[in-house]
């Protein structure tokens, strides 16, 4: 699955010649007691080093010129498509006078921008308020320049201030669950070990070590996975993932009542622990390529874990977040309405440019490109919504006519 239309490298593992480890990952591996780092904790200082990492030290990661390309830069359709949903989530809700849209991980301000845009002049732009919740000041900054026309309308908050006032209205992440640390565990004489990142002469390599935490197994438990687990052939190697756990906790506290909708890649828990899997699904991402050695370039590629939906929807559930809804994005984005748009592309127009209207054909098609974006998981989740609430026909989940 080529999930956000990046190509495979060829050249894997990547070269390595000119890669230098930065003094600050190194000082933070020499602090540690045993010198090593779970990949977890080198996941969250290649990603979010306030100095060096990934989203927080280099600008055009997003788009055709940038490392990936994700639907909101493709094109403002993904965004005014949600807006349709926007729109019969508020009046799900009763129409409140006040209704809160947080996206946690707003990328470089795409979506946010074109939301915005879309939703001008209906009825909902009065109650709208847009929150962002972004751990990257360099991506932020970015944020702030797009929305600059919507300044009366969003504002940036940390996961405390989202605490303080809880909302009614919806949470809302486009590919952000994929870039969570995970832990990464290899079955080895029939128990699970921990992956741990360690150095040695100016390398960064890997060691086997008892787990840092017994709870890193626990969502095998949740999933009802242990006799599958025992199956399990020697040296598979997977991920775990905690942090989105926590995530799913903030969510749960800041969100008063209404809707969490995730839209991202990933697996069923039964599939994403298949036992022909056993490399796992952690990869990194350079110059629209993705490979498999996880320490080139450290803080200069991505780096994305599959997500497990499974444990979202268990793990939700105990949260006080209840499974709504699942469906793939293709068949989301057809049932808002972007098949009306597509038809209305091949019929016969005058005035317009042939090349103009080809190209938008073709972005129509890549956020419905089953090998690819249109694969992606939608997954909906409620919140102290009642009854009626919860039992409301939702348009985007509905089986588009003709599917």
């Amino acid at each position: 699955m080529d999930d956000r239309s990046r190509q495979q490298s060829q050249t894997s593992p990547m070269e390595r010649s000119n890669d230098t480890i930065p003094d600050r990952l190194l000082a933070w591996i020499d602090r540690q007691p045993q010198r090593r780092l779970t990949m977890a904790q080198f996941m969250s200082w290649a990603l979010y080093d306030p100095q060096s990492g990934y989203y927080s030290s280099r600008t055009g990661q997003f788009g055709d010129r940038g490392d990936f390309v994700t639907a909101p830069t493709l094109s403002a359709d993904f965004a005014e498509l949600l807006a349709v949903q926007a729109q019969e989530f508020w009046q799900v809700l009763g129409k409140p006078d006040r209704f809160d849209w947080v996206e946690m991980g707003a990328g470089a301000g795409h979506f946010a921008a074109d939301f915005l845009a879309a939703l001008a002049g209906t009825e909902l732009e009065s109650a709208l308020h847009y929150r962002v919740i972004e751990r990257s000041p360099q991506l932020q900054q970015q944020q702030q320049q797009r929305l600059e026309p919507w300044r009366d309308r969003v504002a940036w908050w940390t996961w405390e201030d989202w605490a303080a006032q809880p909302t009614i209205g919806v949470a809302f992440s486009n590919e952000l669950v994929d870039a969570f640390p995970v832990h990464r565990l290899q079955w080895q004489g029939s128990e699970w070990q921990e992956i741990y990142v360690t150095e040695q002469a100016g390398v960064l390599q890997e060691e086997l070590g008892p787990l840092s935490s017994p709870e890193l197994t626990a969502v095998f438990t949740d999933l009802g996975l242990e006799a599958a687990i025992a199956r399990l052939p020697e040296g598979y190697r997977t991920e775990v993932h905690p942090a989105a756990k926590q995530w799913l906790a903030q969510v749960a506290k800041g969100l008063q009542r209404g809707y969490l909708l995730t839209i991202d890649y990933g697996y069923s828990g039964d599939r994403y622990y298949a036992a022909g899997r056993r490399d796992g699904t952690l990869q990194a991402y350079w110059q629209q390529r993705f490979h498999s050695d996880l320490y080139a370039r450290p803080g200069q590629q991505d780096l994305t874990a599959h997500v497990n939906f499974s444990a979202l929807e268990v793990w939700g559930e105990q949260l006080g977040l209840e499974r709504l809804a699942f469906t793939e994005q293709a068949l989301f984005l057809m049932a808002l309405g972007l098949g009306d748009r597509l038809m209305a592309l091949s019929q016969p127009q005058t005035g317009v440019d042939l090349s103009r209207l080809l190209q938008r054909r073709e972005v129509l098609h890549r956020l419905l490109d089953p090998t690819a974006l249109g694969n992606f998981g939608v997954l909906l989740q409620g919140r102290h919504l009642s009854p009626e609430e919860r039992s409301q026909s939702l348009r985007g989940f509905t089986v588009p006519a003709g599917v």
